[in-house]
């Protein structure tokens, strides 16, 4: 596969999922549904053109977006800073009409920075020289493009939602996983957390004549007292033992 037509077939196969996930309805809890891949496709088809171009030797998958992430910039563990000078994506966005009073998305203008999108693209800045170097064996993806959440504001993550929610979700985004996998050909699967880490090898099962390693990397989230304690030490650990530095 040329690398233009890799990078063809993951807008392919992402749009697919950005129009699946978007038929979907959510009941209590859920008071408000944000696609980033709608009103920030621009920018999430700049990372795809710019960044996945070729194939990956590890695919690191994360939950679902932040509220001051992937929700304001349109790129995995988007934290604006991170986007904006170490990945050098900057683009233009039309925010959702019907959002939170406590979340409003602001795009590259958002002053407030998501600790787990600096903590994780703040890792790979540490051992690779620039986000090139990086994104030659590695690509980083989020298992559902959704967010949720409640009347309150607060965050609702995708396995907080009633059974029948969930299913639907995962019928969408399970099928984008397993073609993005096979799309990169990725041999190495890292969970970034015990949920992302499971629903990989939920897609393992179904690529059955391929193998796999797979691994977790210690969730960056400011909400885990593990990873306030023992961030980045141990997620180093884990990169080394995964080979991956």
């Amino acid at each position: 596969m040329p690398m233009n037509e890799i990078a063809s077939t993951l807008l392919q196969i992402t749009a697919i999922l950005r129009d699946d996930v978007a038929k979907l309805e959510f009941s209590h809890p859920v008071q408000y549904t944000y696609n980033p891949l709608t009103y920030a496709w621009e920018p999430h088809e700049l990372y795809i053109k710019k960044y996945g171009n070729s194939k990956k030797k590890n695919l690191f998958l994360g939950m679902n977006p932040g509220p001051f992430g992937m929700a304001q910039t349109g790129v995995p563990f988007g934290e604006v800073n991170a986007v904006m000078n170490w990945l050098h994506i900057h683009s233009n966005y039309t925010p959702p009409q019907n959002t939170h009073p406590k979340r409003p998305i602001l795009g590259f203008n958002c002053p407030r920075s998501e600790v787990s999108g600096r903590r994780l693209w703040g890792l790979f800045a540490e051992h690779f020289t620039d986000a090139e170097h990086f994104f030659e064996d590695n690509y980083v993806a989020n298992y559902c493009p959704l967010i949720w959440m409640s009347e309150s504001g607060a965050n609702i993550t995708p396995d907080k939602l009633p059974a029948e929610q969930q299913n639907a979700v995962d019928n969408a985004c399970m099928k984008h996983l397993v073609q993005l996998i096979s799309t990169l050909e990725t041999h190495t699967l890292i969970g970034v957390g015990a949920y992302a880490t499971k629903k990989l090898q939920a897609a393992a099962k179904q690529l059955p004549n391929k193998t796999f390693t797979i691994g977790t990397l210690l969730h960056p989230s400011p909400a885990s007292p593990i990873a306030n304690k023992l961030w980045p030490s141990r997620p180093t650990e884990q990169l080394k033992e995964l080979h991956i530095i």
